[in-house]
């Protein structure tokens, strides 16, 4: 194995890029658990945003307009799981799952007569005498306004969450719903609004999975990011920075496992292949196992039905 052939400023941009649609999806999911939801539906809702900015980017010649397309589609099929579960009591878990396969489906019919098209590239913002830093010039000023506006939606999700009016409420609901309605809060309406936001996150992410990390479409080229997003927020224990540093470290182990692919490593490919999903399993077995120890601050309604009474 040659490891001179791995570049270290090309790894940390890359390691950039691969982190980025889990940040965003992991990002909205945490907004939506906050909220006392429990979506599963997020690979099903990123691949939907991943062939619809796709096809908005190709058909309008603008990856902006993809971006914007990918997240508005995102939110919709959100919008089937809010009705679903909040409106019309669903189970959570069984309607998060079937909202995934729905999501697999319809992108498969959406997305036949995109196979093998370029769509048009996203241009990267020029951070002027930044850009010219040896190593971190190429490594981490080089890269286009989606990756540095996940970072500032970090910051931006921990503002909400911890120090506005707005957050307080969402995550009152999260923690007690019944309370809040009786204090006079529309439990239902921040719901609804929590999961639109997540869904919007989740589309963002797979758009810029097929506009910009792989730019094109191949069916099923999420490969199971929505899981590992959902894998993050746990990971994180419910808080945005600890989703942060998540989001870097698994798509960390994604982008070294093809760097090692690409210089020759004596690993059978697949075993490098399934590593992320396996640092997954790893990591939630190790979460659930310290959950005595109160690890984890999930919220108390998490997953739980409201039905309001008069």
């Amino acid at each position: 194995m040659d490891l001179t052939a791995i570049s270290p400023a090309l790894l940390v941009a890359s390691l950039m890029v691969g982190a980025t649609p889990l940040l965003l999806a992991a990002l909205g999911e945490l907004v939506v658990e906050k909220a006392g939801v429990l979506n599963l539906g997020v690979e099903g809702m990123m691949i939907v945003g991943a062939i619809c900015g796709f096809a908005a980017a190709v058909q309008t010649g603008s990856p902006l307009a993809g971006f914007a397309f990918g997240a508005l589609c995102g939110a919709g099929l959100s919008m089937i799981f809010a009705v679903l579960t909040q409106v019309m009591l669903s189970n959570q878990v069984a309607t998060g799952l079937a909202l995934t396969l729905f999501g697999l489906g319809l992108s498969s019919l959406v997305g036949q007569g995109y196979i093998g098209i370029k769509p048009p590239p996203t241009v990267r913002l020029d951070l002027g005498p930044l850009s010219d830093i040896p190593f971190l010039g190429r490594a981490v000023f080089s890269h286009d306004w989606v990756v540095y506006g996940s970072i500032a939606l970090t910051a931006a999700v921990w503002w909400f969450l911890n120090r506005s009016r707005a957050g307080l409420t969402l995550r009152a609901v999260g923690e007690n719903h019944d309370a809040a309605h009786a204090l006079g809060i529309r439990v239902v309406a921040i719901r609804f609004a929590a999961i639109a936001f997540g869904g919007a996150c989740a589309g963002l992410g797979g758009a810029y999975v097929s506009l910009v990390r792989v730019p094109q479409w191949t069916e099923g080229m999420t490969a199971g990011a929505g899981w590992i997003a959902l894998a993050i927020v746990v990971f994180a224990s419910w808080r945005p920075a600890r989703v942060l540093v998540g989001a870097y470290l698994f798509g960390g182990v994604t982008v070294l496992q093809l760097n090692l692919q690409a210089a020759g490593s004596a690993l059978p490919v697949e075993y490098l292949s399934m590593s992320p999903y396996v640092v997954t399993i790893v990591v939630l077995v190790v979460m659930s196992a310290r959950r005595g120890a109160r690890s984890t601050a999930a919220p108390a309604s998490l997953g739980k039905p409201f039905h309001a009474t008069v």
